[in-house]
């Protein structure tokens, strides 16, 4: 892991020793194995490397009064290095690619840049700090400006815990854990923002300019005569999004579930791998089961995959009750209710043993490959196409498939066109109403605006729109990645992959009776046939409830009295209430159960390192600051 805290003092008064020393103390939980520090009268940098990481693999950079801290993985090195016309960096660090590209682009830099990244650069002569990270957002960078100085980081721990008074809590970020994660600019924190993905944050005079770098064409459109050009297509952009993941000195592991999303990305690392094409040294996949629930029999299925790989990876029964009782680490700052330590000993003892540092998931295949079977999308891309022909013949192809009325079918693809707004109420019954009322966007899941003239296709706004909802989630895991020893991968949210998807017509996707069906008919003869004809994956129904059951009356007592409770987040009473209609199995939904249980937890955790072992009170706030402006104008890097 790599870390880096900065503190520039705009007001051209001297940081000081004492002035860094809370947030330096923040860190020391880390154990770093190396570090660096850079003091220069009003700026100061400290970079660190814990997890077996060392400062070759990330430098500093300093050249004519410019310091660059990179924290990511490079997918397009090459590339880059040829354009750029400079042999030396065929063999480079990837920081030293990425700040030639700097000093050669400036910011227009930034869109080449392919990968999970998180990049600032202080550029001293013209006395401004840049900020900035990928499209994915799978890096955390955070900032905070108060009393002419801004710090930032791409830890919160620093951030938080420096600051004096400790800073009053966002409702809206918290709001978001009950629906579908905070908004990608929230930290827990009021003043602390995170940089958005795909953005760009320049500080020039105590003021911030944020604005985005690069974003899908939604003009970008890919046809073929063949449809067989579409599976070469996508074949190969996903193993290159495979093989680029798969870039380690340490073995690789890999969640295999069963389903076609993990099963797919190990069978294309296996034939990566077995053709000498990738710089992992090995792959091995670990795997969950639950023998006591009915519909989520998923050890047939990665057996299969195992049996076909010629060996067994790491099996892990689920115990479902720990998730009722979420637990913070004792010896250090959570900054995050994603900080929770949700792995069991014997996980993050298989982790350990052979010193992972990659692991390969399947987040987003469902979202972007056709997982879920609505063909709304497909039918609207076709009205605004005016192709009434083909609309009137696929509407009636799905009317038959689905068994669903073509007059519904038709209703529903008629909204996706006009993108009429709809904002749902939550699901969460028992918050308290003020709170509900302020944050009601958050807790509706940020539905989208209806725009006057919508860009793009309907398919590619929905596109957009499950992309933020990724981001979202993808965010709170990466906030929380202080306490993993590891770095999540995610190839199919690969951005060429993305465009590829985003541009091709939904009919390759999704077809009457035939879900994810470019991923079936392309992984043909490389991922097991049974896998590949799977209906749907399993879903855990009955372990829940009984774990609830079963700790029922403990949850019971431990509720009776509730941090979130006092701070006018949630109704105790209603709260308990649905633990004992959820517990009937009467159909309280039970992710915002759990997501309650998990911020209660983290709130006591917060109590217990806030100076006063009270919590400040909540605060809403927007993006919207003294110090936020919005601009496209161009930056520099020189």
């Amino acid at each position: 892991m790599n870390v880096h805290f900065g503190v520039w003092n705009f007001d051209g008064t001297a940081v000081t020793p004492a002035s860094v020393s809370r947030a330096k103390s923040a860190l020391r939980w880390l154990a770093p194995q190396e570090k660096n520090e850079f003091f220069d009268q009003e700026i100061y940098l400290l970079q660190q490397w814990a997890n077996g990481n060392t400062a070759k693999n990330h430098p500093f950079r300093i050249e004519a009064h410019s310091v660059l801290c990179w924290d990511g993985r490079l997918d397009n090195r090459s590339e880059l290095a040829e354009a750029l016309g400079v042999d030396r960096l065929r063999a480079a660090e990837d920081v030293e690619i990425v700040k030639a590209a700097c000093d050669r682009w400036g910011t227009g830099a930034l869109r080449e840049f392919l990968g999970d990244w998180a990049l600032s650069l202080w550029n001293a002569p013209e006395r401004y700090l840049i900020l900035a990270k990928d499209f994915l957002g799978a890096k955390p960078l955070y900032y905070t400006m108060q009393q002419g100085a801004v710090r930032w980081s791409n830890l919160l721990d620093p951030l938080a815990l420096a600051e004096s008074p400790f800073p009053r809590l966002n409702e809206e970020y918290i709001a978001g854990w009950f629906s579908r994660f905070p908004a990608t600019h929230l930290t827990p924190y009021c003043g602390i923002h995170a940089v958005p993905p795909s953005s760009l944050v320049v500080i020039r005079d105590g003021r911030v300019t944020t604005q985005t770098f690069w974003a899908f064409d939604p003009r970008k459109r890919i046809f073929y005569r063949d449809s067989r050009d579409y599976e070469q297509h996508f074949l190969a952009l996903f193993a290159n999004s495979v093989k680029r993941r798969l870039r380690s000195k340490a073995p690789v592991l890999a969640e295999l579930s069963g389903g076609m999303d993990s099963s797919g990305i190990v069978c294309m690392a296996d034939h990566l791998l077995s053709k000498g094409d990738t710089g992992a040294p090995g792959l091995d996949t670990i795997s969950y089961f639950e023998e006591r629930e009915p519909n989520w029999d998923e050890a047939q299925y990665f057996h299969i995959v195992e049996e076909r790989r010629g060996r067994s990876g790491i099996h892990l029964p689920v115990h479902f009750q720990s998730n009722l009782h979420p637990t913070f680490p004792t010896d250090h700052f959570a900054a995050t209710p994603g900080s929770a330590s949700g792995e069991t000993e014997s996980y993050r003892a298989h982790l350990q043993s052979r010193g992972y540092q990659v692991l390969l998931q399947g987040l987003g295949g469902d979202e972007v490959l056709g997982g879920i079977p609505a063909p709304s999308l497909e039918l609207a891309d076709l009205l605004q196409s005016a192709r009434i022909v083909a609309f009137t013949k696929r509407l009636f192809a799905w009317s038959l498939a689905l068994r669903v009325p073509a007059v519904h079918l038709g209703w529903e693809s008629a909204r996706e066109f006009l993108r009429l707004p709809e904002l749902a109420e939550a699901q969460v019954a028992w918050l308290h109403p003020e709170f509900a009322r302020r944050t009601r966007r958050a807790l509706a899941g940020y539905p989208p605006r209806s725009p006057l003239l919508p860009r793009g296709r309907p398919s590619f706004r929905a596109n957009l729109f499950a992309l933020e909802d990724l981001r979202r989630h993808i965010g709170c895991l990466a906030a929380s990645s202080a306490v993993e020893t590891f770095e999540r991968r995610y190839p199919y949210l690969d951005r060429e992959l993305l465009e590829f998807l985003y541009a091709i017509p939904r009919e390759q996707l999704l077809r009457p009776g035939q879900r994810r069906s470019l991923m079936r008919r392309s992984l043909c003869g490389l991922v097991p046939e049974e896998i590949l004809d799977r209906k749907r994956k399993g879903f855990l129904l009955r372990a829940p409830v009984a774990a609830l059951q079963a700790e029922l009356d403990c949850l019971l007592l431990k509720t009776n009295t509730m941090l979130a409770s006092d701070l006018h987040i949630v109704d105790r009473s209603g709260f308990q209430r649905s633990l004992r209609r959820a517990a009937e199995g009467q159909g309280v939904p039970m992710i915002p159960i759990l997501r309650t249980l998990l911020v209660e937890a983290w709130l006591r955790h917060l109590s217990e390192w806030t100076p006063c072992s009270t919590l400040p009170l909540l605060s809403f706030e927007s993006l919207e600051s003294p110090f936020y402006t919005s601009s496209d104008a161009r930056s520099s890097f020189s």
